[in-house]
């Protein structure tokens, strides 16, 4: 009886799972269908560029965003933790492409706090040079007409903070790329779908463009030094000015640096922790997001209604990824990458629903709950008391 009720309900799920596949792809279409922000007189722009560490094509991801048909000044602001990270010669390079080009590198240190790129942007700061400013990550990689639709957005009446979506390219063989089909078939779907509905305005790492004098009211980069969400933080400070963070159509690229399957492993299981510690329950409701790892259960458990519910979920998969393509063909999801990254998400999902400790950048962090994050061996030991009030 317990596991005719236990088929049951993985039917169940893979059922609700096919069905929002179905709607996930809808909403993608119908999100970048809708029209871009009109032209705006172009402000001087200040790009903000936190580094760490050599990444694969470094110096050409900077150099996306060099590569801008936009009138107006731009600088790039690039920052390192100290003057031998590995991330200087890229920067050098980038000099040395574009000589006539406004590329400042801040040495470090930066600023305390256990969340290092937020140290870093607080330390680069008194050298940015334009009110408008634009963070992002230093693996995004981004078209000529990102700065002018972007500055566009900013421009919009009442509109605080811009930030994009993106999709993954894998630049470190296999692994990075089950990785970015990860991002561009499942974590963008799921963002356009919050975005439809009404139950997301997300800011994030990809793209935080802001004005100065916002930056300064929600208490500048060091506020959030020691809050792992950083990109989520920003969002909600300057929501609570009473600005709204606006999501354009348009999708950058992340380029995807993990070389093996643990690389892999740490990066996302970081970001569906801080998912879960950001969405509480609404991170165990995205269970139905797994539609085919859940049909395959179904299919073992109930093979006459599960076998079905498989195949559908396979095809809407696989539609995904196609439409995806089409969104970026720069960086093309292979089909053959779906099923894996569908099956690693799946496990990454459930590692991430007791997870605590994580691994950012090779620093061992703790999760202190209410998106605060502390150095592990500096995490304080929770007494029987503070035990009790977790309960």
């Amino acid at each position: 009886m317990a596991l005719a009720l236990l088929s049951s309900l993985f039917v169940a799920l893979g059922a609700v799972g096919v069905a929002y596949q179905a709607y996930a792809l809808l909403a993608l279409s119908r999100f970048f269908a809708q029209p871009s922000a009109p032209p705006a007189p172009p402000p001087p722009v200040t790009l903000i560029k936190p580094l760490h560490g050599a990444e694969p094509n470094l110096t050409a991801n900077l150099a996306s965003f060099l590569a801008q048909d936009y009138p107006a000044p731009v600088q790039i602001l690039c920052g390192v933790n100290a003057p031998d990270d590995a991330a200087v010669p890229a920067v050098h390079n980038l000099i040395n492409r574009y000589p006539q080009a406004d590329i400042a590198l801040h040495p470090g240190p930066r600023l305390p706090g256990a969340n290092g790129k937020m140290g870093n942007c607080a330390a680069m700061m008194p050298l940015a040079h334009h009110d408008v400013l634009v963070l992002s990550d230093s693996d995004m990689v981004v078209e000529s007409d990102y700065l002018t639709r972007l500055t566009a957005t900013l421009a919009q009446p009442g509109v605080g903070a811009v930030s994009c979506l993106y999709v993954g390219r894998g630049d470190a063989g296999v692994w990075s790329r089950i990785g970015a089909a990860m991002i561009s078939a499942q974590s963008l779907p799921n963002m356009v779908v919050g975005l439809s509905l009404g139950m997301a305005r997300p800011c994030m790492g990809s793209t935080i463009a802001l004005r100065r004098a916002t930056l300064d009211a929600i208490g500048g980069f060091a506020a959030f030094a020691d809050v792992l969400a950083d990109d989520h933080a920003i969002g909600a400070a300057v929501a609570k000015l009473g600005q709204r963070i606006a999501i354009p159509p348009l999708v950058l690229v992340h380029a995807g640096a993990e070389g093996s399957a643990r690389a892999l492993w740490r990066q996302h299981l970081r970001w569906a922790a801080t998912i879960r510690d950001l969405a509480g329950a609404g991170h165990y409701g995205s269970l139905v997001t797994h539609a085919l790892p859940l049909c395959l259960i179904a299919a073992v458990a109930m093979p006459t209604l599960g076998l079905p519910l498989f195949f559908a979920a396979a095809l809407l998969r696989f539609a995904m990824v196609i439409r995806v393509n089409h969104l970026a063909p720069g960086a093309r999801v292979g089909l053959w990458a779906l099923p894996a990254a569908d099956l690693f998400a799946f496990a990454i999902f459930c590692a991430s629903l007791t997870t605590r400790k994580i691994d950012w950048r090779g620093s061992s962090l703790t999760m202190m709950g209410n998106g605060r994050i502390a150095h592990h061996e500096n995490a304080p030991r929770k007494t029987a008391a503070r035990k009790m009030e977790d309960r």
